[in-house]
């Protein structure tokens, strides 16, 4: 009986024995779908592709509150380099614009090297800084008058998508306006930017108000020489101002469009949607800013450099001598207009002579790129030494199941860390 009764339990025990390969090969089936099989420690430090059920990269409170205040300080570095870091290349930029008579016209940044050199080492650091305060001014008077007129009127200070063509109009004759009250006083700081420190008195904070006035009285008289009247200089002046303005709002709308774009393809392709819009709104604002205002500026460079010789004629000013940078020279022109300034160039330069000085608004965008670069790594740097972040987050599926290998090393979904099952 005992004999008969062990032979059953091994009948029953050869048959359990048969269904267990079947048993775990099913199993084994059903967990390779849910985990990912890690062989060997080194395999943990190699890239590990996330499964298809795992949620979009998560972005942490720190991360967010890194990224804006990036976007912040690259834009106030933008905004102060865009006034004050680059006023020296706009003395350079001007002074070649004016000298008619000059043999070197700066049309590449390798030509001013030296003769940067040589203005520093005869009128000091501060030569390239004249007529800074007065820029300043009259950018704030600008903004003063369309301030005062947009509280005083109905009239838009600032156009987007959503504006309709009758404000958009309005917008548009507010900007010819301040345009106009400014423009002798423009006048006034084009001629403190361009002359030269060693042969001319160092004017005063206020007296590009002075002068602004005088040429303002003189309306259709003016008192000095050949010096244009302002009613003959205010239909060049709108016409550049206003084609300036329209070009770059075009340009920055068609910019801000296909950044946008682009990066929502990126997200897209990620599968994750950043949290942080304004931060991403901010840095597309910047970059699209900074090329609406550098392709604009190269396309309008002649009609500038037009603009500024008739603005300057009649004014008696001395300027560096910029093929030497040790001499100065007088300005002494006599154009009838803008279309005579225009076809004297024409024919006693060329073409490039409408280019002098080229090279140095080349010099003011290559800095002002560099400098919003190496704003934005410093400040990343700082921000991620200074922020108590916590390790990069890990989203992945494993296995810590040995029975199906004694030499495998298998987790489960860890988040912040690797669990042990």
């Amino acid at each position: 009986m005992a004999g008969k009764m062990y032979s059953d339990y091994e009948d029953d025990f050869d048959d359990e024995v048969d269904e267990i390969p079947r048993f775990n090969y099913l199993e084994q089936q059903q967990q390779q779908q849910r985990y990912q099989y890690v062989n060997s420690e080194r395999d943990l430090v190699l890239p590990l592709q996330k499964h298809k059920n795992v949620q979009p990269l998560y972005e942490s409170p720190d991360e967010i509150s890194m990224r804006k205040y990036i976007g912040v300080s690259v834009g106030m570095v933008s905004l102060i380099t865009e006034n004050l870091l680059s006023h020296p290349f706009v003395v350079l930029r001007r002074q070649c614009q004016v000298h008619n008579n000059s043999s070197k016209y700066h049309l590449v940044p390798v030509t001013l090297v030296p003769i940067i050199v040589h203005l520093h080492q005869r009128q000091g650091v501060t030569t390239l800084w004249k007529g800074l305060g007065s820029c300043l001014l009259v950018r704030g008077m600008s903004l003063s008058i369309e301030d005062a007129f947009t509280k005083f009127t109905t009239w838009p200070k600032e156009v987007n998508s959503n504006t309709t063509l009758k404000q958009f109009g309005q917008h548009i004759l507010l900007k010819c306006i301040s345009l106009t009250i400014v423009l002798p006083f423009y006048s006034a700081s084009l001629v403190e930017t361009v002359q030269s420190d060693i042969a001319s008195e160092k004017p005063g904070i206020f007296d590009v108000f002075r002068e602004g006035f005088c040429r303002l009285l003189a309306w259709s008289a003016p008192q000095k020489g050949r010096m244009l009247p302002i009613w003959a200089l205010v239909a060049p002046s709108l016409t550049l101002g206003l084609s300036k303005y329209i070009f770059g709002l075009t340009i920055k709308g068609a910019t801000t469009r296909i950044l946008t774009y682009r990066l929502r393809q990126a997200q897209e392709v990620r599968g994750a949607r950043s949290k942080d819009i304004e931060a991403e709104k901010q840095d597309i604002e910047i970059y699209s800013t900074l090329l609406s205002v550098m392709t604009t500026e190269v396309l309008f460079y002649p009609f500038e450099t037009i603009l500024h010789r008739i603005q300057l004629q009649g004014t008696r000013t001395i300027i560096d001598n910029l093929d030497s940078g040790y001499s100065v020279v007088p300005i002494m022109t006599s154009y009838e207009g803008a279309i005579d300034c225009y076809r004297t160039t024409i024919a006693t330069e060329g073409i490039s002579g409408l280019y002098k000085g080229f090279g140095a608004m080349v010099l003011q965008f290559v800095a002002h790129v560099a400098v919003i670069k190496l704003t934005k790594w410093i400040v990343t740097q700082i921000t991620e030494i200074c922020s108590s972040k916590p390790p990069p987050k890990v989203a992945e599926f494993y296995n810590l199941d040995p029975r199906h290998s004694l030499d495998s090393t298998t987790f489960t979904r860890s988040i912040s860390s690797l669990s042990i099952e």
